[in-house]
């Protein structure tokens, strides 16, 4: 009797090892578990390492180029490192045209893209080349979050592209090569480099002048040697190109506002997680406000720096263009309800 009572004993004991031992690697794993779900929710989010690559035309100091600088910075900070862009300014992957073609293939992931390219593609974007609508950067900025704006700038899906906001550089001016022009007239027969846009053309035919369109880095040598009289221009752009070594005129007109539509590849950007795609929108949103409250308090700067590089800077305004505001209005109202209700919402 003893020997199956001692057998029982050990066999008792090591039943109840074995229980203790299942329950300590159950509370281990579930521990481990834990901290592993703790460890991601705490790098954890739905981030991809990814590195994007990003295109403009611009130069190294001009505004578009530091917003996306602002853009990276922002991009790195809020997610850990992970996201970041490499840029290429300065029409290093090509012309616009190219940059659009690599972002619709995906070669290339965002780029800034003029409003005044894309309105030839996608018409509705004509509504902010209305002549005279904004007052200053602030009042096109607030405008591009308006419920209209955002319709606009849907128009652009479905062709591989998204576009994901606006982001603007300073109003445009007329800057001439020897010819001080006062009044509308005075743009007749002048050769003006002005972007291959509908709305910008017509508005300089209607003032009698003939629009060249010429790819930014050759504007320089075109105006230089004669084969353009003037071009429309931004203050930014017109010093950091040195536009001021063979142009004698600056007329700060302010005519119209100067976006670029921040654009990318629809297929990348829709297979991103939603907290991934709100990083980016966060990030980008930062970068364009960033350049609209610096770009906004250089006006006076630039009208100074410009005419301590030998320029005459001088002011025209809205009733020189009288005329051809009117034609603008007219024509481009008839093309498109959307337009016509942008000019009547926010022409002052």
């Amino acid at each position: 009797m003893k020997k199956p009572l001692k057998f029982m004993l050990v066999s008792c004991l090591l039943a109840l090892l074995f229980v203790l031992a299942a329950c300590s690697n159950s509370n281990a794993t579930k521990e481990t578990d834990n901290k592993s779900a703790e460890s991601t929710n705490s790098s954890g989010r739905d981030i991809p390492e990814m590195k994007f690559k990003l295109a403009h035309i611009t130069s190294t100091d001009h505004m578009w180029h530091k917003a996306a600088e602002k853009f990276n910075e922002e991009l790195k900070g809020r997610s850990d490192g992970k996201m970041e862009l490499e840029i290429y300014p300065a029409s290093q992957l090509g012309t616009e045209a190219d940059m659009v073609q690599q972002v619709e293939a995906g070669s290339i992931d965002f780029a800034f893209i003029t409003a005044a390219y894309l309105s030839a593609r996608t018409p509705e974007i004509s509504a902010w080349f209305a002549p005279y609508t904004f007052k200053n950067l602030q009042e096109a900025s607030d405008a591009s979050h308006t419920d209209i704006a955002r319709e606009i700038l849907g128009k652009i899906e479905g062709t591989g592209l998204k576009g994901l906001d606006y982001l603007f550089a300073g109003q445009r001016t007329m800057v001439f090569k020897s010819k001080e022009v006062k009044k509308a007239s005075d743009l007749e027969g002048l050769k003006m480099r002005v972007t291959p846009s509908p709305p910008l053309q017509m508005f300089y035919k209607e003032a009698g002048a003939a629009p060249e369109g010429l790819p930014l880095p050759e504007v320089y040598s075109a105006l230089q040697t004669g084969v353009i009289d003037g071009m429309d221009m931004d203050l930014d752009a017109t010093i950091t190109n040195k536009y001021s070594e063979v142009a004698k005129y600056v007329a700060v007109t302010n005519h119209m506002v100067w976006p670029s539509i921040v654009v990318t590849n629809e297929r990348m950007f829709d297979g991103l997680s939603e907290e991934a795609q709100k990083i980016i929108n966060d990030s980008l949103q930062a970068a364009i406000a960033y350049a609209v409250e610096t770009r906004s308090g250089q006006e006076e700067e630039f009208k100074k720096e410009l005419a301590s590089q030998g320029m005459t800077v001088y002011e025209l305004g809205a009733d020189v263009f009288k005329e051809q505001i009117e034609a603008f209005d007219a024509e481009y109202s008839a093309k498109s309800d959307l337009i016509k209700q942008f000019i009547k919402e926010f022409r002052k």
